[in-house]
């Protein structure tokens, strides 16, 4: 256990300090994710009652392709790189590897976030620090984060990953994105809690099934 938990930490540090010197992949994310919230800014020319309808779905959908974006990205690099070879080779445990690849992509997830929610609430002038809402946005993203660092380890393997990862995340993620778009939505609309709460009880059932079947089957869909 004790093995396993420095393993995955050393991989947290590796790919974090990798991407300080770099700086490739949250800047990459910060700038596509921004130039979508000022794209939908500009098209959707609507008065704040309306934008308050569509922005929960514009905001996650800025954070679902910047998260898919990001997870091709890392994980075509390693590839290149071999680097994610010699990971397999190390004498710990797989799912420490999985671990610390999640743990890596959930923190450039969450700093993108970090930048783009004040923005996002300055240009659409709505208010989106809301501690419910925040939690939402954490359950959601912890979520797609799970499922599409197990499927970007496999679609990596592919000769067309940067295709596969949508191919294959997309159908997988749709019950997380759409409840992160209705939880988030009805908060920022004020609905009763009686019509967020099954909202935000299917995020954390998803996200608790889908990473014991991470543990459980990250060691067979590496294997080439």
């Amino acid at each position: 256990m004790g093995q396993g938990l420095r393993a995955t930490f050393a991989i947290v540090r590796k790919d974090l300090t990798a991407e300080v010197r770099s700086k490739e992949l949250v800047s990459a994310l910060l700038v596509f994710s921004l130039l979508v919230v000022l794209i939908f800014n500009f098209a959707l020319e609507l008065d704040k009652a309306a934008r308050e309808n569509v922005a929960a779905g514009v905001l996650w959908v800025t954070f679902t392709f910047a998260g898919t974006l990001g997870l091709n990205r890392a994980f075509a690099a390693e590839k290149d790189r071999g680097s994610f070879d010699g990971l397999l080779l190390a004498p710990v445990d797989r799912a420490a590897i999985y671990f610390g690849k999640l743990i890596g992509a959930l923190i450039f997830m969450l700093t993108v976030e970090a930048i783009v929610i004040p923005v996002f609430s300055l240009l659409y002038n709505i208010n989106l620090f809301r501690p419910l809402l925040l939690l939402v946005v954490l359950l959601g993203t912890f979520g797609y984060t799970v499922v599409g660092t197990l499927l970007a380890s496999m679609a990596m393997h592919t000769r067309a990953r940067d295709v596969m990862l949508p191919i294959l995340l997309f159908p997988v993620a749709i019950p997380v994105i759409i409840a992160a778009v209705k939880a988030s939505a009805g908060i920022l609309l004020a609905s009763d809690w009686g019509e967020i709460a099954p909202w935000i009880n299917l995020l954390v059932v998803y996200d608790t099934i889908f990473i014991a079947i991470a543990y459980m089957v990250f060691d067979y869909l590496v294997e080439e």
